[in-house]
Order: structure tokens, then sequence, then C-alpha cells
């Protein structure tokens, strides 16, 4: 377990849900990924992630797909693609990610609480 936070702590953290528009392979990447554009409605946007969640997920799959990602990191140089957002998921027993996902519908931009 990490270290105790405060509730101001974690309030910093923006973590949003919004939905994959396009998911192509990042061929560059050293390790297998994907390029997505994920739609956060209105008042964020859309905005491009890397993820290497190439095990579970194909790129025709994703498109449409629910995903969350925390959208107040500052964008990372991922070899020749920026990444503006970090999607979020959780290592399976062999270490490949599972998208961390919601069971009922939530409109693109609304804020994990």
């Amino acid at each position: 377990m990490s270290t105790t936070i405060t509730w101001d702590d974690f309030e910093k953290v923006d973590i949003r849900i919004g939905t994959v528009v396009s998911a192509e392979p990042f061929p560059q990447a050293r390790k297998p990924a994907y390029k997505m554009v994920i739609d956060f409605g209105p008042e964020i946007g859309q905005k491009k992630s890397s993820a290497q969640i190439t095990v579970h997920y194909t790129a025709e799959e994703l498109t449409g797909r629910k995903v969350m990602a925390v959208v107040n990191f500052p964008p990372r140089q991922i070899g020749p693609f920026m990444s503006e957002v970090l999607t979020l998921g959780f290592a399976d027993e062999d270490g490949a990610i599972v998208l961390a996902s919601i069971d009922k519908p939530a409109p693109n931009g609304a804020r994990l609480m």
C-alpha cells in the first residue's frame, strides 16, 4: 500500500470518463501500444493518449469504448507522439493491462468522485 494521502491530495487528480473516438497501432513505441483519441465532452474536448493495452484489446474494439483517464498531467512525449492524458487500467496476473471501466452509463467528461 502507498503512503496515506489527504482528501485534498485526491482532489488534485482529475480523473474523467471519455469515449475512444479512434485507436490505431503505435509501431514506433518501444512496447506494443495503441495511439488513441478520446472524447471527454465539451469542457475538455478530445485528447490523445498512448496505452500499452494490446494484450487484451484490438484497435477496432477500443473505438466507442468508455475509458477513464487522468486529464491534468502535463503532456508526455512518447517517441513521435504527444500523449495528453493517462488512460487508466490494472495489471492482470501476467502484468497485461485491463482498462478501468464503469458499469453504468455516464456522460463524457464526468469526473471520478
